[in-house]
């Protein structure tokens, strides 16, 4: 990328990571913090996800989000919404207001105008640089060309963790899904365990990549379960999924991931992934390459 656009992502990362923290400097609880943060990112038409969502094959729009706090193991997610601004505002919604854990198209959508979540026309999604990146994939298929996309081109998910001042986790993630993906296709983002996951226990674990490996291999909870069960620490826990796990069924990605000691690990098996964290002081720290 050019240095105007990596300056662009540093900045929407240090946006998010502030709104989040300013959550809890504020006294806040961490499924405040990570929806903050999740929601900016939303916002920002630069990642894959509510704004700059990635389109199906049919050149739509099909957006999913989840949420999950540590402290109740209570999780909420939406998939396949195409109108509401911020779908991780709505996964809340349903974590919070329903008796359910996942709501999908027209349900989903029928929730967040109860609750006065802000509509959007589904133009509001549509961005020229990933129609761009849909239309050169097409072409791509089409004459069965060994055409070369960056994994930002072909997916991605924002996510979040967070640990508050009363030692509560949470976890978010929000995702257009895979460009140029069949429509109805579900990926791991709303998949509670797959995409998201978070108890006090543990550690609060946020996933991007491959989502149908995630899914297979229950990415998110099995960070938890090889601490639980294994007594693992949280970086070995998260390497083990990634480079192992995740590895032996073909799969790539990252994660974000936190436990309630304050410790973070951030692995990931692609050149890059935008990742940074802030800890108490407020200074937050931003990487995207694989040797920042």
């Amino acid at each position: 990328m050019s240095a105007a656009e990596e300056r662009a992502y540093r900045a929407a990362l240090e946006e998010a990571l502030t709104a989040g923290h300013r959550m809890l400097a504020q006294g806040a609880s961490s499924l405040d913090a990570v929806v903050a943060a999740v929601t900016m990112l939303e916002d920002s038409p630069l990642f894959n996800a509510g704004r700059g969502s990635v389109f199906t094959a049919d050149g739509t729009n099909e957006l999913d989000a989840a949420v999950m706090e540590g402290a109740t193991l209570k999780a909420g997610a939406v998939t396949l919404v195409t109108t509401v601004k911020n779908p991780v505002k709505l996964a809340r919604v349903v974590m919070e207001k329903t008796g359910h854990v996942m709501l999908g198209a027209e349900g989903a959508e029928r929730l967040a105008r109860v609750h006065g979540l802000e509509i959007v026309e589904p133009g509001y999604f549509h961005t020229e640089r990933r129609w761009e990146a849909l239309q050169r994939m097409k072409r791509a298929a089409q004459a069965r060309a060994d055409a070369s996309f960056t994994e930002a081109e072909k997916h991605g998910t924002v996510g979040a963790v967070a640990l508050d001042a009363r030692g509560n986790l949470a976890a978010a993630a929000s995702t257009g899904g895979r460009n140029n993906k069949m429509g109805g296709r579900i990926g791991d983002s709303p998949v509670i365990g797959a995409g998201v996951y978070a108890s006090n226990a543990t550690a609060a674990v946020s996933c991007t990549g491959e989502g149908e490996t995630f899914m297979r291999s229950l990415a998110a909870y099995s960070v938890s379960a090889l601490m639980e069960l294994k007594t693992w620490s949280l970086a070995r826990a998260a390497k083990h999924v990634i480079h192992a796990r995740l590895k032996s069924l073909g799969g790539t990605g990252g994660l974000v991931a936190l436990d309630r000691a304050g410790n973070v690990a951030m692995p990931f098996s692609t050149p890059g992934m935008y990742r940074g964290s802030i800890r108490a002081d407020g200074v937050p720290e931003i990487a995207i390459y694989g040797d920042d």
